[in-house]
């Protein structure tokens, strides 16, 4: 008896991100099954593949932001597409979104974060209960904080979809969002929890060809979620067609094996491909064991090189750009585990003739195999209005030091760019050392943990730190130095 058999991926997943923390946010969400690209260009996804393409829009002016969302859509060619907003609605959201809602049926929209105690409800973003635009959480922003999720996206037209009729049996959230969609509005979807965004997200898929997704890494990862179930079920039947018709050939003696033995393994899944939802690992030893998370071949083929005593060969380098205050004793307690903390003062960053390099391998307290924190004095505040090129001066203060160095990088436009500078344009994820808190694999082999500013608790750079480099641990009796304040630089992204 002939048979044949094929391997059906799941639909291939085109995101959108404005900045680079954001980007491997989403990839984290959707499985880490696909590749970080940092735009504007890139190619089409392919079957079963997930690219996530940094824009890098935050900081645009508004015309151009949405030029360069209209630019990169066509590159969507078929599959599910998903553009990623700042759970504070903070960005280019209005002139972004009426770009993106360009040529689609409909535009499902859905903020909410839970897992950072970001909901929406009657169409208002809370952060911890708390009306955001009531909150200072746009402290380092220009404006105040818009009211409600359709005033921040200005002109586009939206109607709220209510947390009730999100939490109603089916089939109502799916006829619901389709009569919006047909009387020519974008649903904006009130959500407080995970399985509120897994519904949104079943719904929408629904939709069919023509809806297109918006929303933070919870979106995202309900759509990782639902892929991974699509993907499980693919492979289950596969086995089972495989296995029927191989107990068909051996009694009409073919002998042929079965799927995992020496016999046609055609319809196995790929282990190296899962669209399971990223893993928090807290070690770097998590990476030897074949876990099927990491998409970028053997586990073992990326991993940096030990020292005979079996440290890392390359220094850690941590760069914080945000004006988070939690910045503050996230440092304090890398300082506290032995980290070098140097400071560079804001107006130096600005003035290329006053702009500092930063050589690790000299000064106070610098060991072979160490972690140097850098952060910015912020003994005065700084304007939100020089954000940009505040991080560019990071960025090239730090050029020489990245270049030879496992890299940490806090704010999506801080972590942007010292990667231009490094001229670094793919990252391959790997995992997620804690929500947010994506590690990578660059071309070369070293590895770049990004991490938005506004995301962490206060031990957040310590556990990274550790998962990097697993001997690092506070010396016995060490206080703990509070560092300088880092400056305000307007991107908790």
């Amino acid at each position: 008896m002939s048979r044949t058999t094929r391997t059906v991926l799941p639909p291939r997943v085109f995101a959108l991100a404005d900045d680079l923390s954001g980007a491997a946010e989403v990839a984290a969400a959707l499985g880490l099954r696909g590749r970080i690209v940092l735009g504007p260009a890139t190619a089409p996804p392919r079957d079963g593949e997930s690219v996530v393409l940094d824009l890098d829009t935050r900081q645009l002016a508004p015309e151009d932001a949405a030029s360069a969302v209209r630019a990169a859509l066509e590159y969507a060619d078929g599959g599910v597409v998903l553009k990623k907003i700042d759970s504070l609605l903070r960005g280019n959201l209005a002139a972004e979104t009426a770009a993106y809602a360009t040529g689609a049926r409909g535009v499902v929209i859905a903020p909410a974060l839970p897992v950072a105690g970001r909901t929406v409800r009657e169409g208002v973003v809370n952060l911890h209960g708390t009306a955001l635009h009531t909150t200072d959480a746009w402290r380092a922003e220009r404006g105040a904080a818009p009211v409600s999720v359709g005033a921040a996206l200005g002109g586009v037209p939206t109607r709220v979809v209510p947390l009730a009729t999100v939490r109603a049996p089916e089939p109502a959230l799916h006829d619901r969002l389709r009569a919006v969609v047909a009387e020519g509005y974008h649903p904006v979807c009130d959500a407080e929890t995970d399985a509120d965004l897994d519904a949104i997200a079943e719904a929408a898929l629904r939709l069919g060809p023509g809806i297109r997704l918006m929303g933070t890494g919870g979106l995202a990862a309900a759509l990782g979620r639902r892929l991974a179930q699509v993907t499980q079920v693919t492979q289950v039947t596969q086995v089972t067609q495989v296995t029927q018709v191989a107990h068909a050939d051996l009694g009409a003696g073919a002998g042929v094996g079965l799927p995992g033995r020496d016999g046609d393994r055609a319809a196995e899944a790929d282990p190296d491909r899962s669209t399971e939802p990223a893993r928090d690992c807290s070690t770097e030893a998590d990476l030897d064991r074949p876990t099927g998370t990491d998409t970028v071949g053997p586990a073992r083929a990326d991993a940096v090189s030990p020292a005979p005593d079996g440290t890392p060969t390359r220094p850690l380098l941590v760069v914080v750009g945000t004006a988070e205050p939690t910045a503050v004793a996230q440092i304090a307690q890398l300082v506290a585990a032995g980290a070098r903390h140097v400071t560079l003062p804001a107006h130096t960053l600005t003035d290329r003739s006053a702009r500092p390099t930063l050589n690790i391998r000299t000064g106070v307290g610098y060991t072979p195999h160490g972690v140097t924190v850098v952060s910015i004095d912020g003994s005065h505040a700084v304007d939100p209005g020089v954000a940009r090129g505040l991080a560019v001066g990071l960025a090239h203060a730090v050029a020489e030091a990245a270049h030879e160095s496992d890299l940490v990088l806090t704010g999506g436009e801080t972590a942007r760019r010292v990667l231009d500078v490094l001229a670094i344009r793919e990252l391959l994820p790997l995992d997620q050392i804690h929500h947010g808190a994506v590690r990578s694999r660059t071309a070369d082999g070293r590895r770049v943990v990004t991490r938005p500013g506004s995301y962490g608790d206060t031990d957040s750079l310590l556990r990274i730190a550790r998962a990097l480099r697993p001997g690092l641990a506070p010396p016995s009796g060490q206080p703990v130095a509070p560092p300088v304040q880092p400056a305000p630089l307007g991107e908790p992204t």
